[in-house]
């Protein structure tokens, strides 16, 4: 049996009744077209393949993956390798419909894998992930809050994400030293407030939350905003970006896109709080 790789952050989830009780949160349908990252040993993958025909995955470990194509065959497509590495609208072309993502996620990649999933909303109904719950508490933290920032505007405006239940240390092998709780994030259910421009809307988020000890004024101004754009805005700069609601963010984006300011942020990311 393979044992757990600190270097790839593995913790297996051993715990049958957390299985199905995320199993049970999906409220699977037919024709649901599901992919799961990360099936580890396969504690959710038997689970999910009692409901459907067949399923797709992702699993980086090759031994692990050896032994999950040998535990379900053809009713188990299979791709071994990091799920940062698939295109998943790419994936999503090779079948009907958009998929439904459930996994266990490392804790060290946790904030990576969310974006590579937002970044390809447009093919993806909705997802259920367990997590670290510090970050779990990102996705649905409010402004002004310690926890607010680049991850939790993001998942609010591509999604409605909900904080469904917390696990347990003791149901993962190794125990980790940290709580998990699965969340859920519809993207079929976004903001109803949207971007002329998403490249605009994202590149004011992380320019700005880039600064985030300094007001939206002199975030803006570091992201070469004209002057005249800043003397005009309805939004008030004077604030720092935890401050500002996503619908905020949302207008602010807007205006700057009505006045023809096109902006881009190049630098290399901050850490997506």
């Amino acid at each position: 049996m393979s044992r757990p790789k600190k270097s790839l952050g593995q913790n297996f989830l051993h715990d049958a009744n957390v299985a199905r009780k995320i199993v049970r949160a999906l409220h699977l349908r037919n024709g649901d077209r599901v992919l799961e990252i990360g099936p580890g040993k396969g504690a959710l993958t038997s689970l999910l393949l009692l409901e459907l025909p067949r399923l797709t995955a992702i699993e980086l470990d090759n031994e692990l993956a050896g032994q999950l194509n040998a535990a379900f065959g053809e009713r188990l497509t299979l791709y071994n390798k990091n799920a940062l590495d698939v295109d998943l609208r790419l994936l999503a072309s090779g079948g009907s419909g958009k998929f439904r993502i459930v996994g266990n996620i490392p804790y060290n990649i946790t904030s990576p894998i969310l974006f590579w999933i937002i970044d390809s909303s447009d093919v993806v109904t909705d997802c259920t992930l367990m997590m670290q719950r510090e970050v779990a508490e990102r996705l649905v933290a409010k402004p002004r809050s310690k926890e607010y920032g680049i991850l939790s505007v993001f998942a609010q405006y591509y999604s409605t994400p909900k904080l469904l239940f917390t696990v347990s240390p003791r149901s993962f092998y190794p125990v980790p030293d940290v709580m998990s709780s699965i969340v859920s994030l519809n993207f079929e259910m976004p903001r109803r407030i949207r971007a002329i421009h998403d490249a605009t809307f994202r590149a004011v988020v992380r320019g700005t939350f880039g600064k985030r000890r300094k007001t939206l004024r002199n975030g803006l101004r570091s992201l070469d905003v004209p002057a005249a754009f800043l003397a005009t805005t309805s939004v008030n700069l004077n604030r720092r970006p935890e401050e500002l609601s996503v619908a905020e963010f949302t207008a602010l984006a807007n205006e700057l896109s009505e006045k023809q300011i096109l902006i881009s942020f190049h630098a290399t990311s901050p850490s997506p709080r």
